[in-house]
């Protein structure tokens, strides 16, 4: 993925590329912004014009970059056991999946990728087999002769073993070896991590360039394009997902419905009581990222609500589907 591919932040893709250019460029970088941000494709992008810019091939190191396939882009983040991959998993065994997934959901977020291998119902880490596995590649010379970049997609998601053991290399790295970690929640990274990098934070997208985009790659009309960008909540992942049906908010907004429903007909009723138990009992089964999901989805809700209460119809673009809910 080039610069030219992301959507919006112009003035961060401005400042990597400046920079870069001349010379200066940070050897641990902290990218901070929320899903469907564009965080992981500017971080992508922004490796892709290092190696490039800095190669003795620039064309050759482009057609690698364009594949995932630099020999000097390393790659980590979140993965747990599988079918295929029954114990001690790393990243590098997910390579080909991580491939896939890029190509086919560029802003694609945490649980779309653990849906893409298969592993929805669990929860990915970067643990320390992970940790040192990245000491191990960076401890090996350039391929190319030029700079390495480690990324590290929802460094968050690092336990405190696996931190631990990148601390003294992400402050001291080898000579042209740069990390680049992405982050939804920089408030779970450790002190000591973050006190190592520097921040770059990045804004939500905003409606017109997610309109726009639809437009252009979706095929998307104007109005359309526009109410989908409404509901996005400045996410371009999210705003492909309402599009293509393809999100859980339907399936939330049921669940959400019978909750509230069933809790204020619970009072006086000990017959309702057991619609909650078979509430639960469904949640339950849902798997734990589907949980945090719903979670999510709830408080947001609510917050919907208050919006509205309060007189604020510009801030409001929850939309349900369900009658005489409002």
């Amino acid at each position: 993925m080039t610069f030219d591919a992301i959507i919006g932040q112009e003035h961060i893709k401005n400042h990597l590329i400046k920079s870069t250019d001349n010379g200066r460029i940070p050897h641990a970088q902290l990218f901070i912004g929320k899903p469907g941000a564009g965080t992981l494709s500017t971080a992508i992008a922004y490796a892709n014009y290092i190696l490039c810019k800095f190669s003795k091939n620039p064309d050759a190191s482009a057609l690698k970059c364009s594949k995932l396939q630099h020999p000097d882009m390393h790659f980590a983040f979140p993965v747990t056991t599988t079918d295929s991959v029954k114990k001690h998993p790393i990243s590098d065994l997910f390579l080909e999946n991580w491939r896939t997934f890029r190509a086919e959901k560029p802003y694609g977020n945490l649980f779309n990728w653990l849906q893409h291998i298969g592993v929805e119902n669990k929860q990915g880490l970067i643990g320390v087999e992970e940790a040192e596995s990245i000491v191990k590649k960076l401890q090996l010379k350039s391929y190319e002769g030029g700079f390495k970049v480690m990324l590290i997609w929802m460094a968050e998601k690092m336990n405190v073993q696996a931190s631990n053991k990148l601390l003294k290399l992400i402050e001291e790295p080898p000579s042209k070896t740069i990390f680049i970690l992405v982050t939804e929640d920089e408030e779970q990274l450790i002190n000591t991590i973050k006190s190592r990098c520097q921040a770059l934070h990045f804004p939500v997208l905003s409606e017109a360039a997610i309109a726009e985009h639809l437009q252009q790659m979706e095929n998307v009309s104007k109005n359309e394009a526009i109410n989908i960008a409404h509901q996005s909540e400045g996410s371009y992942n999210k705003a492909l997902e309402i599009l293509h049906h393809s999100n859980k908010d339907s399936i939330f907004e049921e669940w959400f419905i019978i909750w509230v429903r069933s809790a204020f007909r619970a009072k006086g009723n000990a017959a309702v009581i057991q619609d909650l138990i078979g509430w639960s009992e469904n949640i339950a089964a849902s798997g734990r990222e589907t949980q945090k999901q719903f979670l999510q989805y709830c408080l947001h809700f609510f917050r919907q609500a208050l919006l509205t209460n309060y007189g604020t119809p510009e801030l409001v673009f929850l939309e349900t589907t369900t009658a005489n809910f409002p």
